[in-house]
């Protein structure tokens, strides 16, 4: 599963699309927005992103984690869009027989994520708002 949506993210239905009998292990990455950034107060998050750019992206980002840590199974899904406090903007999630190529692969793919994905970030301030110049997932 990889999935750009503008809808909250059906965080079992990630979970699910990774279970395997042949796992040992599922671990998964769920980046919730936060109510602070750069020690200012958020009020909210807005994420826009080159649809068919970050879909063939985040496609080869999976496909590398799959093949490199041999894993079952993997999902990302990330949001677009307006976000309030507390709403997952990406969800990943991964299984292996084993729990270290889980772990490895799942925080390898939210920082390839971060480095090589076509999505921006706008935080919005009680005083204003400001495009985030890296990727902050």
């Amino acid at each position: 599963m990889v999935e750009l949506t503008d809808l909250p993210i059906d965080r079992r239905a990630v979970l699910d699309s990774v279970q395997s009998p042949l796992a040992g292990a599922v671990v998964s990455f769920d980046g919730v927005v936060r109510n602070h950034a750069r020690g200012k107060k958020v009020t909210h998050l807005f994420y826009e992103a080159y649809d068919s750019m970050a879909l063939l992206q985040l496609e080869a980002i999976r496909a590398e984690a799959i093949q490199r840590w041999k894993l079952h199974a993997a999902s990302v899904v990330h949001r677009v869009g307006r976000m309030e406090i507390g709403e997952s903007s990406v969800l990943i999630a991964v299984s292996a027989s084993h729990r270290q190529d889980a772990f490895e692969a799942c925080r390898y793919i939210i920082d390839a994520i971060k480095t090589r994905v076509p999505i921006w970030k706008k935080e919005h301030y009680l005083d204003g708002e400001i495009w985030i110049e890296e990727y902050g997932g």
